[in-house]
């Protein structure tokens, strides 16, 4: 495999980590526990997990910046605040419409960056969002839903969760310096949890719900999938491919997420939402694809050389 492709890989891999959470979610309230309380879980095994391998292969945090501490901090910020404010939408809207404003970070991701770098988006990216958008709309079902009677609530709450995860990418977008992926990982998981337990269920820690009454099971599944592998895969991968393609790549999130959700939850699945898919696969691989192109465009011109 070509070096260039296998960071624009591991963010498709660490956003199909992503969507994988929503059915273990689903899975944990079968079980009787509630949301907030799986999610809880998540942070709390999750930086179990990275502390455990902090501890056995380092033991010492290295000495930051002021800006690099900074960078980790809103990372784990914005982490923390994502979840919280997807699953308070989750109140007012339907799940299939918040999953479609949730993947309103693509275009915003796009827009943020273009702000960041004083740059207009390229035709490839606006093509690729156009496509992406569309593909949402159809694999997440949102043509049978009805949007008649949906507060405004809900759909502000729904862009402010969008907002935020596409802060996070681009934090995790910025590389700091004298700091290594472990360490890393177990500053932004710490801050996060810090944030999920001032506003969600820390109480399952001495309520005896964690571990006695299983929800560890569950916090294991979400932390390694919510915390271990995304935050490890992006924090290597996004400073390599920028801010704007990582949020196009992310998109993967979607089709993960639909497709768990079948064959776990035995969801049904319609044509659209096939179609849907593959238009969100499409739109996701167009930038790289296009960059391939170009670039062995450029190698075979002889004016070039």
């Amino acid at each position: 495999m070509k070096k260039n492709l296998i960071y624009p890989l591991l963010i498709v891999i660490a956003s199909s980590s992503y969507g994988v959470l929503s059915t273990i979610v689903k899975v944990a309230m079968q079980h009787g526990f509630t949301t907030g309380e799986a999610v809880s879980s998540q942070y709390i095994i999750g930086f179990m997990l990275v502390a455990t391998i902090f501890i056995v292969t380092q033991r010492q945090l290295p000495k930051l910046s002021k800006k690099g501490l900074l960078i980790l901090v809103c990372a784990g910020i914005f982490t923390g605040t994502t979840g919280i404010i997807y699953g308070e939408s989750l109140k007012y809207l339907p799940a299939s419409l918040a999953v479609v404003m949730l993947f309103q970070f693509t275009w915003i991701g796009l827009l943020i960056d273009c702000a960041l770098h004083k740059r207009l988006p390229s035709r490839t990216e606006v093509l690729s969002i156009i496509v992406l958008f569309a593909g949402t709309i159809l694999a997440a079902g949102v043509l049978n839903v009805d949007l008649s009677g949906i507060p405004i609530q809900g759909w502000l709450l729904g862009l402010a969760a969008a907002f935020t995860f596409a802060c996070f990418i681009q934090f995790n977008s910025r590389p700091v310096e004298g700091i290594t992926t472990t360490s890393r990982v177990l500053i932004v998981s710490f801050v996060a949890l810090i944030i999920i337990s001032i506003f969600l269920n820390p109480e399952v820690l001495w309520n005896g719900k964690l571990f006695a009454g299983g929800l560890w099971k569950f916090g294991l599944a979400l932390g390694f999938f919510g915390i271990i592998m995304p935050i490890y895969l992006f924090s290597i991968a996004v400073p390599k491919v920028g801010g704007a393609l990582a949020s196009i790549l992310s998109a993967m999130e979607l089709p993960v997420a639909v497709t768990v959700s079948v064959i776990v939850l035995h969801e049904p699945l319609t044509s659209l939402q096939i179609a849907g898919i593959i238009l969100v696969i499409i739109g996701m691989m167009l930038p790289t694809i296009l960059s391939q192109r170009r670039q062995k465009g450029k190698s075979l011109d002889p004016i070039s050389k």
